[in-house]
């Protein structure tokens, strides 16, 4: 018997989370209103989210994403008039310190400085996914947990549904990618570059601890996918898209404050983790340690929360996709049972 994979944050940590995602929704709100627009409402695979809708300095209509249509998002839009900008940063900064002095997980200052930057250029409205263990973690804090794994890495890694909107956001805001790294000034280098477009991998060869990957599901041509409306390329994995089907937001904290990513929805982010486990090369058996035990993690905190429905879903979604998705599947079923006896629930999915 494996120890424990995780414990429960107090609810004053929580709390304090709750209101500081609460807070930074106001404060994406409040930025998308400096653009002479509206808000509206879109349904996708049976699912209500509200947009905001405007016009770039082009002329082009644009839709930034805010939120699922839910009383919470509904009431933010309403109160977020009620506050000052500067007050509202100060709030969230206050909200971050104590989020973390409660217990709630924190990643490492340069990387939340990456994403942080990403999401200020409008990365995250645009349909880009926090991926990889900055997902995990930022899903820990999301469902009230603290992971009891290790969980540093030196990648950041990001992905959008490329060319695939109907399993993106619905976003269509351009940005540049390349503007807003460069912007950071921490040497952060794009390392491959594909028709003379901005590569999908940044790297900074001074520090091998700041890595930055985008990807994209595969396409038939298996080559990189180039989105102009992002000013990059996107690197082709296999089984991709699994994650990205109902993402849904979370907080990234970390010493300096916090932002709002996307991330996988926490049940196929985990069954993703067991498709992917036999994919990888002997020499990356680390990583495929770490896929397995994230992945016990999160089947564990759902399982124990009485959300079996949302593990089986995912689990039955991956199955029907076909005997290469199956093999994969039961394959990482088994290394998982074979570690984590106790999950002898996933079994029975």
């Amino acid at each position: 018997m494996n120890g424990p994979l995780y414990q429960p944050l107090s609810m004053s940590a929580q709390t304090a989370y709750a209101e500081l995602q609460d807070q930074l929704r106001i404060q994406n709100i409040d930025r998308l209103r400096t653009l002479p627009g509206a808000f509206h409402k879109q349904t996708q695979k049976g699912r209500s989210y509200i947009y905001y809708g405007y016009r770039d300095l082009d002329g082009a209509g644009r839709m930034a994403y805010v939120g699922p249509e839910d009383q919470r998002v509904t009431e933010l839009i309403k109160k977020y008039q009620e506050l000052k900008l500067d007050d509202l940063t100060q709030n969230i900064r206050g909200l971050a310190r104590s989020a973390e002095a409660l217990g709630c997980a924190c990643t490492l200052t340069k990387h939340f400085r990456v994403v942080n930057r990403l999401e200020q250029y409008g990365f995250f409205g645009a349909g880009g996914i926090l991926i990889g263990t900055h997902a995990f973690l930022a899903m820990g804090n999301m469902l009230g947990v603290k992971w009891l794994s290790s969980n540093l890495t030196m990648d950041v890694d990001f992905a959008h549904a490329g060319k695939n909107v109907s399993i993106a956001l619905g976003a269509n805001v351009k940005i540049s990618v390349h503007d807003a790294l460069n912007s950071l000034e921490m040497g952060l280098l794009p390392i491959t570059q594909f028709s003379g477009k901005t590569g999908a991998q940044y790297r900074n060869p001074k520090d091998p601890e700041l890595r930055l990957d985008f990807v994209t599901p595969q396409t038939r041509s298996g080559g990189p996918v180039v989105l102009p409306e992002l000013g990059l390329a996107l690197e082709c994995l296999k089984f991709m898209e699994f994650s990205l089907v109902g993402t849904t937001q979370a907080v990234l904290l970390s010493t300096e404050g916090a932002c709002i990513v996307n991330i996988p929805a926490p049940e196929r982010y985990a069954v993703h983790k067991l498709i992917i486990y036999g994919e990888r090369p002997t020499s990356e058996r680390a990583k495929s340690n770490k896929d397995i035990a994230q992945a016990a993690a999160i089947f564990k905190v759902l399982f124990d929360a009485g959300n079996e429905d949302l593990v089986r879903n995912a689990w039955a979604d991956a199955l029907s996709r076909g005997p290469g998705w199956v093999k994969r599947l039961n394959q990482g079923k088994m290394a998982l049972l074979k570690r984590y006896p106790e999950l002898v629930e996933l079994g029975n999915a």
